[in-house]
């Protein structure tokens, strides 16, 4: 009966597994040779200094003390229409042992105004009826229907919606757990945020002896990696008119019945109406009888899955396919059938080798047939260069544009959007050099979606390690690289390194977005920013123009440039700037979660956590 877990488990680095020394070592160069010292940097500070001690964490950052209990119940008291929420469970056979555990982890809740409505799918267990008639007969929050035949899930599911009352409705398995404050959290942003419609909640994992591990820190809603992935499960809440009004669960969808369920929801809600409360609500059971770890085990519920997401994206006229992947899900975004000419936009000063590797790499790689190549020359003096720029002019997709050299990268860009013949503009990095021959298909095909602002590349080191896969703001005190340092062949945070996601900001050392854009917003602030930052100040104005950044781990390139480097005058003093331009912002980055570090760009645990118990701002 339980659903397989939409999720995948976390990358878990192998360094240190095993009691032999040598076996390390050799592990520990195989790490440098496939990826370099970052890599091997990387992997020992998740296994050494990840702050991977959840249990420590628990203790310090998610146990209820008797002040905010308290504060709770008070807050309560407070809540002028407290909402009757209606908690989901469907039943079949669960081990009786765990069956009492749920139902009396909702009973245990701080918050009062709830009830909990039981649909057993024709269970066989005598002992299973026996502790559901008990508590019906007990409890008269608790509502029981028995079906006389088993259904499946969705059907079950429905039963159970047909006995709700409540406007909210919060979505429950038979042998999980929910912590005390879980129901008085959704309250409090339901009063907090009166046109909300749909809310989920972080989660983590516990196993047969109670121990709690893997914990899932979520972004705010972010619709890209929600595609990706079925982000919203759990503790997912729900108004219950919503619901009713796409018609529930439906038939045919077993494994990922609540994914399309939310899918529909989705559609007819603004994304503002979707709230996330960035703490764990929800322990999802795994023992011996459980696949709550793998999609592989029920590979129904991966088929399901794309039907959903295909089924969703034609209903809301995307023309796209999406596909299984193993961790997650891709959507292959179609192009239109005229393509748009993209001018690909380089600055370079004095760098013959970067330049003739970067634009070798373009010319012999690209599949997108629709291009130009604006190599703008800031003024360079080496003779090298010279003849290396007088040289790559001769190809037909490339053309030269010299600008001052007192020009700085971000001046020049802006001059060259200018000069463009491109309705798409991509800003490179002359240290880039093309992976993979598809990547300009896959940027364009997401930067024509509506609403789209930027689109970002996975980029790597020449050594083999993660360099890029999406900017984190707060990070390193302004913004960090999501996941920087992180070998090969591993998929990130939950699949974060490996799965398209709206991100605050992209890196402008492979950006691309629509000319429109990058003219309504400015282009980028070459008087403020002078070395560093002019990429992320110019997302972070696509966002406050009301468009979603993208980043796609389909694009690939590796980068052979440096990173922003904190000991430079010029940097010091953009970082004051955005600090001073866009400070609320920085603190609270909605694709980070505030239970993960900003000290560090691997997703490792805060210590102490950003997350309040309840919102500071609720008005009851």
């Amino acid at each position: 009966m339980k659903p397989v877990s939409p999720l995948p488990s976390l990358d878990r680095p192998a360094l240190s597994q095993g009691s032999n020394p040598e076996g390390r070592i050799q592990r520990a160069w195989r790490l440098v040779r496939s990826s370099g010292w970052r890599g091997l940097q990387w992997t020992l500070r998740q296994r050494l200094g990840g702050g991977l001690d959840y249990a420590k964490w628990i203790e310090l950052n998610d146990t209820l003390t008797a002040t905010v209990r308290e504060q709770m119940e008070q807050r309560i008291a407070a809540m002028s229409n407290p909402p009757l929420i209606s908690v989901l469970m469907p039943t079949y056979n669960p081990n009786p042992a765990w069956l009492r555990e749920a139902v009396e982890s909702v009973r245990s809740q701080i918050y009062p105004h709830w009830e909990l409505c039981i649909a057993d799918d024709a269970s066989t267990s005598v002992a299973v009826r026996d502790i559901l008639k008990s508590y019906a007969e007990t409890d008269a929050r608790i509502k029981v229907v028995f079906r006389p035949e088993n259904g499946h899930i969705s059907a079950s599911s429905n039963s159970a919606l047909a006995l709700a009352s409540g406007p909210w409705l919060a979505l429950m398995d038979h042998d999980d757990l929910l912590p005390a404050h879980a129901l008085f959290c959704v309250a409090d942003c339901i009063a907090t945020h009166p046109d909300v419609r749909l809310i989920y909640s972080d989660e983590d994992k516990i196993d047969e002896s109670g121990r709690r591990f893997d914990p899932y820190f979520k972004s705010d809603w972010n619709a890209d990696l929600f595609r990706s992935q079925n982000m919203f499960s759990h503790l997912g809440v729900l108004a219950t008119d919503l619901v009713r009004e796409v018609g529930g669960f439906r038939i045919g969808l077993e494994g990922s019945q609540d994914w399309d369920l939310v899918l529909r929801c989705v559609e007819r809600v603004e994304a503002r109406q979707v709230r996330h409360v960035p703490r764990v609500l929800y322990h999802w059971r795994v023992h011996s009888e459980s696949t709550a770890g793998s999609m592989d085990a029920k590979p129904y519920a991966a088929v399901a899955g794309e039907r959903a997401l295909n089924e969703h994206l034609a209903r809301t006229g995307v023309r796209a396919a999406a596909e299984h992947i193993g961790f997650g899900y891709r959507i292959r975004y179609a192009l239109p059938e005229a393509l748009p000419l993209v001018s690909l936009i380089i600055p370079t000063r004095d760098a013959a080798t970067a330049i003739r590797r970067c634009l070798d790499s373009i010319l012999q790689k690209t599949a997108y047939p629709n291009y130009e190549i604006v190599v703008v020359d800031r003024g360079s003096t080496d003779s090298n260069a010279l003849a290396c720029l007088q040289s790559v002019a001769q190809a037909s997709k490339v053309r030269i544009m010299r600008t001052e050299q007192s020009l700085d990268d971000a001046g020049a860009c802006n001059e060259a959007v200018e000069f463009a013949g491109g309705s798409i503009v991509a800003l490179l990095s002359d240290q880039l050099e093309i992976k993979a021959g598809d990547w300009l298909d896959e940027m364009v095909s997401l930067a024509v979606q509506p609403g789209v602002g930027a689109v970002g590349a996975r980029l790597w080191y020449p050594a083999g390690a993660l360099q890029h896969a999406g900017v984190i703001l707060g990070a390193r005190g302004v913004a960090g690289y999501s996941h920087r340092g992180m070998p090969p062949g591993r998929n990130g945070y939950y699949g974060r390194a490996a799965l398209v996601q709206s991100l605050s900001a992209v890196s402008g050392a492979c950006l691309l977005l629509r000319k429109s854009l990058y003219q309504r917003v400015g282009g980028l602030d070459s008087v403020h920013l002078k070395a560093t930052f002019a990429d992320v100040d110019l997302c972070l104005r696509l966002g406050e123009a009301g468009l979603r950044n993208v980043w796609t781990p389909y694009a690939e390139l590796v980068h052979h440039g440096a990173t922003w480097s904190p000991r430079t005058r010029h940097f010091r003093q953009d970082a004051a700037y955005m600090r001073q331009r866009w400070g609320n912002s920085l603190r609270g980055d909605p694709a980070y979660s505030p239970n993960l570090t900003l000290e560090f760009e691997d997703f490792s645990y805060a210590w102490p956590s950003r997350a309040a118990w309840y919102s500071e701002s609720a008005n009851h």
